[in-house]
């Protein structure tokens, strides 16, 4: 061990594990430390209800991981790491027994919305499909890093993506469409009308159709234990089990890179006040079930989809979010659920299934939304509740505790609002430094944003390789 590391990572979610990858491939000595017993951050899976059935507490399907340029310039699949395709990527049902869907056909998904807004759909999406390689490049980067690979592409899909949810829905005259678009948008965790919510919808379908919507065989932790194998070859070193309070807790080092919130940095690295202004966003209420058979949903296609968003109208969604940006309780939740088992059927014991759901609440909240959540869930799939065998419940305040990067429950670890949405976590050249010349920021509150994709730590690490190659 040299008497001095080049660089010392805090935090093993995703960020920090590509952060210390890509340092550690480059020929750095990078040392990783983790509070928890095991890698993995928001990309974990544990035995949460009962024997043999694996949960993911927070992310299990993986759009952006999938299509990460980071991941795809890593040989994760010799580490472990195995992508399940379900046979449609989302549902979206409505009262009426049907449901409009995203697969990896632009014309089954067009066609979903009904004749009147197929039209309308591929006209959205056709500019940019087959286009994914340096599309996701170029929106999963920094603005402060150069030019875009496909300057045309990048800003005309801009010009889309800097709209409202709301506003790109214009486009469509049905329900079903504005639903799905509403229901997409729902993952930014702000009301529909919020600025660039048009661009987390139309980057989620063209996710859809590029590279689908899959789950990792073994959950989400098969992410983080490739990573981890990984930088481990390059020769990285892991310390799980070791809580970071002070910088001077830490090894010698050149930098010091933290996969935290920007305020645990703050306290951690005595930078005092330098992120007060950062903005924590609405939190989550999800529930993680063991059940006897598969979830009846009354649409077919429901019951196909590694994914369903529940919400029968884009008017209801947006009325859930701004209830949760308002600080208001919970009453008719927009729902996103999951049913990895579909695909990956050993999460659970034979015949049996797992299945999560989360509504929007406020930040901290702490109050039981069992009861609104499942009461959604039998508008969609009635006799559900017949089914369950066993529940995991978790509100702002567990999920905290769970992850300390959620901030009041914010798994974003961030606010999608205002100019917070594609500045963050403050104004700067390079938005990975900070006030101290050795200590960086990785995570999610800095560019791209949340998401398991990795490319915050990626972005990062190459501010840290250009400073130390510099010095």
């Amino acid at each position: 061990m040299p008497s001095m590391l080049d660089a010392v990572v805090v935090g093993a979610g995703p960020n920090g594990l590509t952060a210390a990858v890509e340092l550690a491939r480059r020929g750095f000595a990078v040392e990783l430390f983790e509070a928890g017993e095991t890698v993995g951050g928001g990309a974990r899976t544990e035995e949460l209800t009962l024997p043999g059935f694996r949960h993911d507490p927070c992310s299990a399907v993986h759009p952006l991981a999938i299509g990460s340029p980071a991941f795809r310039a890593m040989p994760l699949a010799r580490h472990g790491l195995e992508w399940l395709q379900p046979q449609l990527s989302l549902a979206h049902p409505f009262p009426d027994g049907t449901a409009a869907v995203l697969t990896r056909s632009v014309g089954e998904s067009a066609m979903s919305l009904g004749p009147q807004d197929a039209g309308a759909y591929r006209r959205l999406v056709s500019p940019f499909t087959g286009h994914w390689d340096t599309l996701a490049e170029d929106f999963l980067r920094t603005p402060w890093d150069g030019l875009p690979r496909d300057p045309y592409r990048w800003a005309r899909f801009g010009l889309d993506a800097i709209q409202p949810a709301a506003l790109l829905s214009r486009r469509f005259r049905g329900e079903k469409a504005r639903g799905l678009i509403a229901g997409l948008a729902a993952h930014a965790i702000a009301p529909t009308s919020g600025f660039a919510t048009g661009g987390i919808a139309l980057l989620f379908a063209l996710a859809a159709h590029e590279n689908g919507w899959p789950v990792p065989r073994g959950g989400s932790q098969a992410i983080s234990d490739a990573l981890a194998s990984f930088l481990r070859e390059q020769g990285g070193t892991i310390r799980t089990g070791i809580e970071v309070k002070r910088l001077d807790e830490l090894p010698p080092a050149r930098a010091y890179v933290f996969d935290t919130s920007p305020t645990a940095l703050a306290r951690i690295a005595g930078l005092g006040g330098a992120y007060d202004h950062y903005r924590y966003g609405p939190s989550c209420f999800k529930i993680d079930y063991a059940l006897s058979g598969p979830v009846p949903w009354t649409a077919e296609e429901a019951r196909r989809a590694g994914t369903v968003h529940v919400g029968p109208s884009a008017t209801e969604i947006d009325a859930a979010l701004r209830a949760a940006v308002a600080g208001r309780d919970p009453s008719v939740p927009f729902l996103i659920t999951a049913q990895p088992s579909l695909v990956d059927p050993g999460r659970a014991p034979e015949g049996r299934h797992v299945f999560w759901a989360y509504g929007h609440v406020p930040a901290g909240w702490e109050g039981d939304a069992t009861e609104v959540v499942e009461r959604q869930l039998e508008r969609f799939a009635p006799g559900f509740r017949d089914l369950v065998l066993a529940r995991a419940v978790a509100g702002p305040p567990r999920l905290a505790v769970r992850n300390a990067n959620y901030v009041g429950g914010d798994i974003a670890t961030g606010a999608f609002a205002g100019l917070q949405t594609v500045i963050r976590p403050r104004l700067a050249r390079v938005p990975y430094a900070t006030a101290h010349p050795a200590v960086f920021l990785c995570s999610s509150a800095t560019p791209p944003g949340p998401g398991v994709h990795g490319m915050s730590g990626h972005h990062a690490a190459k501010a840290v390789w250009r400073r130390l190659r510099g010095a």
